[in-house]
């Protein structure tokens, strides 16, 4: 079997001679297609999703409209929840491709793939790396003296190990990005209209940019570059988010460099001074020009509201339980969450002959070595800094993703690539928890018509998904990914992460996206089908009210000022107050609201009505 390991080696080595730019190309390729099936298939053919998605998009849509770039406004109202960034790149995408729903998401989706793509480039840079450090190990010329990290391929295997397919120094790459595309927060982040993906991108490439410019000590104009790109980027995430853009990345790399005890060194590489003043020029000019124009009411409500706050209060009732973000990463990372403990902790239990000198072993490393050691300090430094804030959110911890499956494909590298790991007890207890969730997305999926239907706007979304067959057919997918994972478990086989990525991709393919259609058409198609009733009938001295709740896409969809009466008991009081130029109103209203209102079926005539809602016009 050795020599068909050598023999596919030195196949692997003749092709990327032979043909180096399709090996080149191959692996943006592979990512592209999972891409495709991820991010972009069907992503602009379902409406807004209420509450939040249309507040971005209907807020870029009025910028474009007025041509104010400075200050951010929804129907009518200043709105300071977020930077501009995001809507900056929404309107550039409405300019080219129209006002619509793609268009609005299109900036999440390229900042899905530029962070997957950056990570692949990361993690190949470190495996070439240490394909290098391991081969001058080997012939003695360097390094004699220090062990391999644990988590790098050992020489012999990565020589001639008959069990890669691929080239081992691309190994981390492929497995890394490829987890970071696939697992339910990039499905879902990277196909919304939020700021969430986009200050990942920002904040998680600042990071990947670090790090390389920290790696390559020996290049200076190449790490000089790198280093550019970490501020430049740093810049990007205080315009998509505020302070936060500089306060996570600052505690990753403190707490890393604390650690390693290599501080006035990097000072010195990363002219502080000179990155201090990128990140000012590109962040900025946008703060003065939007306090210029709104004085206290932007920076009592975005510094005071939407970041003090958010972090020593609770906030839009966003509250949860201190393990909150636990529970979100261990869902929003399936199916590789799995792996994340061992692989967390594996930096730090380096299999040295004195456990104490871990730290000083670390010091003495290549830097590019140390990649698994950063994105631990990276994933606790987020996990860590949102865990202590009082408001909790899911998207919250989404800039941690890249560092998880950076932590997650080394812990697989080496567990592929060196058979004797396959009997420690880390990789025994992941496979076991593997082997759990897959059981429970199993369970999950087949009872999910009994708690789909709680949503009271979306109330036959159980019954609808039960109909086309959706239960069964996911149950199915991860019953057969169980029994396969079982199989290779068994056999102690590394093809078991292959099981994970073809079930979670079947899942998406034949659950998942029709899922969505299903769902949209139960909870907000009704909306726009009302919507697009309201620009038939509304007369030009009628007012547009919604009862009972704050439903953003009525605006965007009608292209009209909506009043929103969070007390349906108001309305009547509201129609009484009008103006002597309107004549009543249109209300969009569901069954209770408008029982709640006080209005008698005398006084109102019904237009429409579409799910849940009720169209009803009202004389003053």
């Amino acid at each position: 079997m050795g020599g068909i390991g050598e023999r596919v080696v030195q196949q692997l080595q003749q092709s990327k001679t032979k043909y180096p730019l399709i090996l080149r190309v191959a692996p943006y390729l592979w990512l592209l297609a999972i891409g495709c099936v991820t991010l972009i298939w069907h992503v602009g053919s379902i409406g807004l999703i209420d509450e939040t998605e249309p507040l971005f998009v209907e807020a870029s849509r009025q910028m474009s409209l007025t041509g104010d770039w400075i200050t951010p406004f929804f129907d009518g109202e200043t709105r300071f929840d977020k930077p501009p960034l995001i809507y900056w790149l929404m309107v550039i995408a409405f300019q080219f491709l129209g006002v619509n729903e793609f268009a609005a998401r299109l900036p999440s989706v390229l900042a899905a793939f530029a962070i997957v793509f950056l990570c692949f480039h990361t993690l190949r840079c470190y495996g070439e790396a240490a394909v290098r450090h391991l081969t001058s190990d080997i012939s003695g010329q360097e390094h004699p003296e220090t062990p391999p990290a644990a988590h790098s391929p050992q020489p012999q295997t990565v020589l001639t190990s008959h069990r890669l397919i691929v080239s081992a120094s691309h190994l981390p790459a492929y497995l890394g990005a490829t987890m970071l595309l696939l697992n339910p927060n990039t499905f879902f982040w990277g196909r919304t209209a939020y700021s969430d993906m986009l200050l990942t991108a920002c904040i998680g490439g600042s990071l990947l940019a670090f790090f390389l410019g920290y790696a390559q000590p020996d290049n200076p104009h190449r790490q000089q570059r790198w280093y550019f790109v970490f501020y430049a980027l740093m810049g990007l995430a205080v315009l998509t988010k505020g302070p936060i853009g500089i306060v996570l990345p600052g505690l990753a790399i403190g707490g890393f460099v604390l650690y390693l005890g290599n501080g006035r060194e990097l000072l010195r590489e990363m002219r502080l001074l000179r990155g201090g003043w990128v990140v000012l020029v590109i962040a900025l000019p946008w703060y003065i020009l939007v306090t210029l124009a709104n004085g206290d009411a932007f920076i009592n409500s975005f510094f005071g509201y939407h970041n003090m706050e958010r972090f020593t209060q609770v906030v839009n009732h966003h509250a949860g339980p201190w393990y909150f973000h636990f529970l979100v990463i261990l869902v929003g990372f399936l199916p590789w969450s799995a792996y994340l403990p061992a692989a967390l902790v594996r930096p730090f239990r380096v299999d040295i002959s004195r456990p104490w000198q871990q730290r000083r072993y670390w010091h003495t490393q290549p830097r590019f070595q140390q990649l698994g050691l950063f994105a631990a300090f990276w994933f606790v430094a987020v996990l860590g800094f949102f865990t202590l804030a009082t408001t909790k959110y899911f998207s919250y911890t989404l800039p941690l993703m890249p560092a998880a499956a950076i932590l997650v494909a080394l812990f697989w590298t080496e567990y592929i690539t060196q058979v004797a790991t396959r009997r420690q007890p880390g990789f025994i207890l992941s496979s076991v928890i593997n082997l759990g969730l897959l059981l429970a997305m199993m369970g999950a999926v087949l009872y999910c018509p009994q708690w789909l239907s709680a949503d009271p706007w979306m109330p036959n979304l159980g019954l609808h998904v039960q109909q086309v067959g959706l239960p069964v057919l996911g149950g199915a997918v991860w019953g057969l990914t169980t029994i396969a994972a079982i199989a290779l478990v068994w056999r102690r086989s590394h093809w078991l992460w292959l099981a994970n990525l073809l079930g979670f991709m079947a899942f998406i393919v034949l659950v998942v996206h029709p899922f969505v259609i299903v769902a949209d058409v139960e909870r907000q198609l009704p909306l726009r089908d009302i919507a697009q009733t309201v620009l038939r009938v509304k007369q030009p001295t009628e007012d547009l009210v919604m009862l009972g709740f704050k439903k953003p896409s009525l605006v965007f969809y009608t292209r009209q000022h909506v009043t929103y009466l969070t007390q349906p008991a108001a309305v009547i009081a509201y129609l009484q107050t009008q103006p002597r130029d309107r004549v009543g109103a249109l209300i969009v209203a569901a069954e209770r609201p408008l029982e709640k209102s006080g209005l008698q079926p005398n006084q109102y005539q019904e237009i429409s009505q579409a799910g849940v809602y009720h169209l009803i016009r009202v004389a003053k």
